[in-house]
């Protein structure tokens, strides 16, 4: 069902108070993530030579800020939510710019690159936490979908552009000055939301110790049976994801003759997803949503295991294509279902402390679903297609526990 007509549009969304400055701020904020996550790799090849501590730098950036993501939860809550996102972004820039200089003065090493990278990880989930929680206040219910689907489109169109903008800036300019300017992108970013930090000093009460309060938020999501199964369902939809990510690119090479094109190819593929993911998010946002979200994540995970195998896994790169398309363009009922519906059912009290949780339980399932992705591939390719739908799968009969309604 279509929104009524008296709905919020798009463009009305983006001119609420706030909303528009709080959209494109998290969208530069997530470009230079999205930028950094790629170039902190390049940057360790190029300055130490070194694969392994390559792998091990990329595993820092985001390790230690998923397991500490309740604390990151409480924090949210105490500071609030605009704060913490320009703390979070204040931060990133400050750190980012610490290894141009140390850069610089040849004063880099592996220790400190490591340190630096671990401590940029650990203010992480406050961003994307931060604006999940703050993005409910500041629209009505209705335009909550709207909201959500701008949200996740955001990400869609970032996931394209930050790797292709990571590796121009680093051909063109080098290593320290792309680093440069993506502390600048931060810096742009916490610029943007210093007038929604400064609006937010709002009295709080005495509130628990943080270890206790994020102990708390941990055990609300737990003991919550719709917040519980959306977790569950969402980290097993991850699993396929993270089983594409290896499988298209072995498929790919597998298909064409040549290693530049199989590059060209995976990156073609990846766009294409990117791409109808966009689409499918904002066609998702206009639709009436209530009490239908659950409906939404079962069909989008239902569909995306047939799209997975046997559409993407049994062809060649025409029917590969097709496959990835659908999951882009399916993975907006995922993604706004469950973002909306976890709001809509979370005390607004808790809400930053179960969204960077759920951050973490959710992102675990991607780097499983590319181990047991790259375990299979060994195998057969096939196989793998075969094991990122049944996550999906399982995915959708999980979400058959989320209660119809709250």
């Amino acid at each position: 069902m279509v929104s009524p007509p008296d709905e919020l549009s798009y463009r009305s969304v983006l001119r609420l108070p706030d909303v528009g400055r709080l959209v494109t701020a998290s969208t530069v904020s997530r470009l230079a993530e999205q930028t950094f996550a790629l170039a902190i790799v390049l940057y360790t090849l190029e300055r130490f030579h070194s694969p392994a501590l390559a792998g091990v730098v990329a595993f820092i950036a985001m390790a230690p800020g998923l397991v500490l993501s309740p604390i990151a939860g409480a924090v949210l809550d105490r500071l609030g939510a605009a704060r913490a996102i320009t703390v979070d972004l204040l931060a990133s820039a400050v750190l980012v710019f610490a290894l141009v200089v140390a850069d610089r003065t040849d004063f880099s090493s592996s220790w400190l690159l490591i340190v630096v990278v671990g401590l940029y990880s650990l203010t992480s989930p406050l961003h994307l936490a931060g604006v999940r929680t703050l993005l409910p206040r500041l629209v009505p219910a209705h335009a909550l979908p709207r909201v959500n689907a701008l949200d996740t489109s955001t990400f869609a169109v970032v996931d394209v552009l930050g790797p292709v903008l990571a590796g121009g800036l680093f051909a063109l300019t080098g290593s320290w000055v792309t680093l440069a300017l993506i502390g600048g992108l931060y810096v742009v970013a916490a610029v943007l939301l210093v007038p929604l930090a400064l609006r937010a000093a709002e009295q709080r009460a005495e509130r628990p110790h943080l270890l206790r309060e994020a102990a708390s938020g941990l055990g609300y999501l737990l003991r919550h049976p719709t917040l519980r199964a959306l977790a569950g369902s969402y980290s097993l939809y991850q699993v396929s994801w993270g089983v594409l990510v290896v499988a298209v690119p072995v498929t790919v090479q597998r298909e064409l003759a040549t290693a530049d094109a199989a590059e060209v190819g995976t990156g073609l593929l990846w766009a294409l997803v990117g791409v109808t993911a966009v689409v499918g998010a904002l066609f998702v946002g206009r639709l009436e949503s209530t009490n239908r979200e659950r409906g939404w994540i079962m069909a989008g995970t239902l569909g995306t295991a047939v799209a997975i195998f046997p559409i993407a896994g049994l062809g060649g790169l025409v029917w590969l294509a097709v496959g990835l398309a659908l999951v882009g363009l399916l993975s907006g009922l995922v993604d706004v279902g469950t973002l909306t519906l976890r709001q809509r059912r979370t005390d607004p009290d808790q809400l930053g402390r179960v969204l960077a949780t759920s951050i973490s339980a959710n992102m675990s399932g991607l780097p499983l679903g590319s181990l047991i992705g790259g375990l299979v591939l060994a195998w057969s390719v096939p196989a793998a297609f075969a094991v990122g739908a049944a996550a999906a799968a399982c995915s959708a009969l999980v979400a058959l526990l989320i209660s119809r309604s709250s």
